[in-house]
C-alpha cells in the first residue's frame, strides 16, 4: 500500500509546477513563426554571424567597439588560459584571487579616476552587490523607473526602503528627496538606458544628490568605451567624474569580455569586498575572461577612431531610420531603437527583418512602458557603411510591408 502511494505520487504534478504547463505562449509564437529569442549565433559577435545556416547582419550586439575578436583580446584570453587554467574554483573572498584580478583592478580605478575598484562575476551581479550591500535597513533606495533589472533586483535583496521616480525627471527626484529628508538615500541611474539609448541627466541629478546629502550610483554598462573624450562614460561625458560616489559596470559589452565592477572611494570598495554577497559567495571571474578585458580596455585607450567609427555609424543609421519615417525615440547613442506601439507590430516587423538577413531584437514591457514595444538596434564600430545601407533597405521594405513607413527617401 505505501509503494502505491509513492508511485500515485510520483504521477501527480506538484501544483507549484502548475504555471509551467500554464505558459504556452512561446509555442504558440513558435507555430507562427514569431518566436524571437534563443536563435543560435554559430559564429563570432561580428557585424556579420551565422545564425540558421545564412549570414545576417548583426544589429542588436553590444560589442560597441568591436573587440570581441580582436587579435589581441583573443590572443591575452589564449595565454591566461595557458598559465592560469580554466577556472579559479572559489571565491574572491576565500581562495579565487589571481594576481590578474588585483591588476585590472588597479587599470580599472586608474582608468575611471577613482581610489579603487573591485570585480564582479558579471555585471548584474556587481549592482546586485552594491545595492544590497550599501542600503541598510534604516535607509532608502531610489530608482530611476527605467533602471537595469539588476538594479531592481538588487534593492529587492537589500533591507531598506525602495521609492523610485520618473524617468530623467529631476524635479520628481528631488520630491522623493524631499519627502525623506530624515532618511539616508542611495540614488541609483543608468549612465546610458539599454532599451532607448538616451543618456541620463546627470548634471541635474548630481546637483539634486548634493543638495540633499544622498550618494550617487551609475551605472554605465553601457557608457563606458561609449561616452566621454576618453571613452570614461557618462560621468566623463558631463565632466563630473569626481562627483559620483560609485561607478558600476561591465565587462560585456565595450570590453568584449564578461564581468562587472564597482569603482569609487577607497573605503566604500573596501566595504563592499567584506559585504557584497554576489562577491563573497560566487566563484571568481576566470583567467581568460580577465584577461580579455584587460586587452580590450587597453586598446579601449589607445584606439579612440573606434569611437568615432561608433559614433559615425550611429549617426547614419539613426538618421536614415528617421528620414524613413521610424520613430526612434529619444536615443542619443549607438542604441538606436524602433519605437511601434504594439508587441503585434514589432512581431511582424522582426520577423521580416529577420527574413532580410537582419538580426534585430524585439522588446516588449515590462522592458518598456506598457502599451509599446521597439525593435532594438545598436550599432558597433566596425560595422561598415554598406552593410548599414542593407540595414536601412531592409526596414524600408519592412516598414512599407506593413505600413509602418510614411515617408521615403
Amino acid at each position: 500500500m505505501k509503494l502505491r502511494l509513492v508511485e500515485a505520487a510520483a504521477l501527480k504534478r506538484p501544483p507549484v509546477l502548475d504555471k509551467c504547463h500554464r505558459f504556452t505562449r512561446p509555442a504558440r509564437m513558435a507555430s507562427a513563426g514569431l518566436y524571437p529569442y534563443f536563435h543560435a549565433l554559430m559564429s563570432a559577435q561580428e557585424p556579420e554571424v551565422i545564425c540558421q545556416g545564412r549570414q545576417m547582419i548583426l544589429l542588436c550586439s553590444n560589442n560597441y567597439l568591436g573587440l570581441s575578436t580582436h587579435p589581441d583580446v583573443v590572443r591575452a584570453a589564449n595565454v591566461a588560459t595557458r598559465h592560469y587554467g580554466t577556472g579559479c574554483s572559489g571565491s574572491r573572498f576565500l581562495n579565487g584571487t589571481l594576481d590578474l584580478h588585483e591588476e585590472l583592478e588597479s587599470r580599472l580605478a586608474n582608468f575611471l579616476g577613482t581610489e579603487a575598484a573591485v570585480i564582479f562575476p558579471t555585471g548584474y551581479q556587481a549592482n546586485l552587490g552594491i545595492v544590497s550591500a550599501l542600503a541598510g535597513r534604516d535607509d532608502l533606495v531610489v530608482l530611476d523607473k527605467l533602471d537595469h533589472a539588476s538594479i531592481y533586483d538588487g534593492s529587492r535583496l537589500s533591507v531598506g526602503g525602495l521609492q523610485r521616480f520618473r524617468h530623467n525627471n529631476v524635479e520628481d527626484l528631488e520630491r522623493v528627496l524631499e519627502t525623506n529628508l530624515d532618511t539616508p538615500a542611495l540614488v541609483i541611474v543608468d549612465g546610458v538606458y539599454s532599451m532607448h539609448g538616451d543618456v541620463a541627466n546627470l548634471p541635474g541629478i548630481v546637483d539634486v544628490c548634493q543638495r540633499y546629502n544622498a550618494a550617487l550610483v551609475v551605472d554605465d554598462a553601457h557608457a563606458l568605451g561609449v561616452l566621454g573624450a576618453g571613452g570614461r562614460g557618462s560621468a566623463e561625458h558631463f565632466q563630473l567624474e569626481h562627483q559620483v560616489d560609485v561607478f558600476a559596470g561591465t565587462f560585456s559589452k565595450s570590453l568584449a569580455s564578461i564581468g562587472g565592477y564597482a569603482a569609487g572611494a577607497a573605503d566604500v570598495i573596501q566595504y563592499l569586498k567584506h559585504h557584497a554577497r554576489p562577491l563573497m559567495f560566487s566563484a571568481s571571474l576566470p583567467p581568460a575572461s580577465v584577461a580579455a578585458a584587460l586587452a580590450a580596455l587597453q586598446i579601449l585607450t589607445r584606439e579612440p577612431q573606434r569611437r568615432q567609427r561608433l559614433w559615425d555609424n550611429a549617426r547614419y543609421l539613426r538618421e536614415g531610420l528617421e528620414a524613413l519615417g521610424f520613430d526612434t525615440g529619444p536615443s542619443s547613442t549607438p542604441i538606436v531603437p524602433v519605437i511601434l506601439d504594439s508587441e503585434d507590430k514589432a512581431l511582424q516587423m522582426w520577423r521580416r527583418l529577420f527574413e532580410c538577413g537582419i538580426f534585430t531584437s524585439p522588446i516588449f514591457h515590462p522592458a518598456v512602458p506598457q502599451g509599446t514595444a521597439l525593435i532594438r538596434t545598436s550599432c558597433m564600430a566596425t560595422h561598415t557603411t554598406e552593410q548599414l545601407e542593407r540595414v536601412l533597405e531592409a526596414f524600408e521594405r519592412s516598414g512599407r510591408e506593413l505600413d509602418l513607413v510614411r515617408n521615403y527617401r
